[in-house]
């Protein structure tokens, strides 16, 4: 049971991460770099999910892709099956309550990368596809690790949106969070605790690795200054 939920949440926290840094590259990019008027819309629909309560989100997640919403029913006549109380639904829904933790530290790491390196390299012709992956990227590299760390760790704790979107249904739904919350209620505690702890341990050994990391960048041994 625990480790079915395990292996569940990593499977969930992996695959939204890799989905993030697709969205949060470009997104991140065009954000720091971008000059239209009107970006702090799109920055603000960015942050949105840290400020919304998680039941919230999820409910609007929950309708938007139920089988009577537009969405619902085209993905219905497109599969033959449904994305609300499914692991793919759990995958949309995390990726948008996640999605700032991604892009937030991307574009502001972009964002701090000198200038005069991104005029330097125009003037020698250089296009923006190659600029970005040649100076935009190894500089602001720090970021990215940042958001693909703090993305998958903040989807492996989880709650309010998977419980609203996939239910609890074990070995398709049931994340470490919700085991967690079944146990409490069930009053299990020793087993509770047991589920709690390894999910401390995970999130403190990935926050560990991402500062040990950042340190070792802050000191040149990565090759990142």
């Amino acid at each position: 049971m625990i480790y079915q939920a395990l292996s569940l949440t990593l499977r969930l926290a992996v695959l939204v991460s890799i989905v993030l840094m697709a969205i949060g590259l470009p997104l991140g990019y065009w954000l720091a770099s971008s000059r239209w008027r009107g970006k702090f819309v799109v920055e603000a629909i960015v942050s949105l999910p840290i400020v919304l309560p998680p039941t919230v989100l999820g409910f609007y997640v929950l309708v938007a892709i139920g089988p009577l919403s537009p969405v619902g029913r085209w993905y219905h006549d497109l599969t033959g099956g449904s994305l609300a109380f499914t692991f793919r639904g759990l995958v949309l829904g995390s990726v948008l309550y996640s999605l700032p933790f991604a892009v937030q530290p991307i574009a502001a790491a972009f964002a701090s990368v000198d200038r005069k390196l991104l005029d330097a390299s125009a003037t020698l012709g250089a296009s923006r596809w190659r600029t970005f992956w040649k100076i935009v990227l190894p500089l602001g590299f720090p970021g990215v690790l940042t958001g693909f760390v703090l993305s998958f760790a903040h989807t492996l704790g989880e709650f309010g949106v998977v419980l609203m979107i996939g239910g609890n249904i074990p070995g398709a739904t049931q994340t470490v969070s919700i085991l967690i919350y079944d146990q409490v209620q069930a009053l299990n505690y020793a087993v509770a605790n047991r589920v709690a702890l390894l999910l401390l341990i995970i999130c403190f050994a990935l926050l560990m690795l991402l500062y040990g990391l950042r340190g070792a960048s802050k000191w040149g041994m990565w090759g990142w200054q």
